[in-house]
């Protein structure tokens, strides 16, 4: 996910099996997105600002997969595209893509933070025009936070190499995990302890069934939330592992699991989600219906 890389272990990487398995991995992942886009799309119950933002990670995660591809066949294919300009947008459009996907899970816990807390005082906190919005402002930061990759020059062509920033910038290398991960991660972290403290008090306090059960659900979107960070940050450990040890496999084995937990991570969706999960098992049924023969 951070993929940050000295000339050494990359000029030495197996490309000719990391770029398949990881391409193989990116195209299942693209299938699955459009299939939940598609499933929202055309489902009229699945029309609510929950499934707007599921959709929104899906769009992010078509982006990182596109990306992806187009810096492979960069390396493998226009090896003598040496310009350290391209080279620099190719490794900006790479970090706004992880930070993409990755602050598209904090829009869904702050959206989650709306219809929990602020819903029952504030109206404004459960329409779309306001998630539209959560949205858009979630984009506009997605594209500052690269923004270094092209002010400064510490991108630039290396044979063998993929357009991030050398392990040498370490200020640079600091900023990436800071900005990419830990921010998000920790105001998720905050978003959940707080909904779920606020859930626990308002427990105690009223034996309304339907009160529970809303409260049941926020906790239940929430906690998949998280379940899908954890599990496409998990992609980052071989690299976070290689920046700490040096050791040439473990960035071979980051790039290819990065690209493996995109794809998990929305076949993980499709599972986690209650509503477009019955979904699928009702056109799977109509279809069966269908298909069956006359006696």
């Amino acid at each position: 996910m951070f993929s940050t890389t000295t000339e050494a272990p990359e000029k030495f990487a197996n490309y000719h099996i990391i770029i398949p398995l990881s391409m193989a991995a990116v195209l299942i992942a693209v299938i699955i997105d459009f299939v939940i886009l598609v499933l929202v799309i055309f489902t009229k119950r699945l029309h609510t600002v929950t499934h707007l933002l599921i959709c929104n990670g899906s769009i992010s995660s078509i982006f990182y997969c596109v990306v992806q591809c187009v810096n492979y066949v960069f390396l493998d294919l226009i090896p003598w595209e040496t310009n350290d300009v391209a080279c620099r947008w190719r490794g900006f459009f790479g970090y706004m893509v992880v930070a993409a996907v990755l602050y598209s899970y904090l829009a869904q816990a702050i959206s989650r933070f709306f219809i929990a807390v602020l819903s029952n005082k504030y109206r404004w906190a459960t329409l779309f025009r306001t998630h539209i919005i959560l949205i858009i402002i979630q984009w506009f930061i997605v594209l500052l936070i690269p923004l270094p990759a092209l002010l400064t020059e510490d991108i630039y062509h290396r044979p063998y190499a993929l357009c991030w920033v050398p392990k040498e910038h370490r200020l640079h290398i600091a900023y990436t995990v800071v900005a990419y991960y830990l921010i998000p991660a920790l105001l998720i972290f905050a978003i959940y302890i707080y909904i779920y403290c606020r859930i626990k008090r308002r427990r105690h306090s009223v034996s309304v069934t339907t009160t529970r059960g809303r409260s049941k659900r926020d906790l239940e979107v929430l906690r998949n939330i998280i379940i899908l960070f954890f599990i496409y940050t998990f992609g980052a450990i071989p690299i976070i592992l290689y920046l700490l040890t040096s050791i040439g496999v473990l960035y071979e084995i980051g790039i290819v699991s990065v690209s493996f937990t995109v794809a998990i991570e929305k076949l993980v969706t499709l599972i986690l989600d209650r509503d477009m999960r019955n979904m699928i098992k009702l056109y799977f049924r109509r279809s069966m219906t269908q298909i069956r023969p006359i006696s």
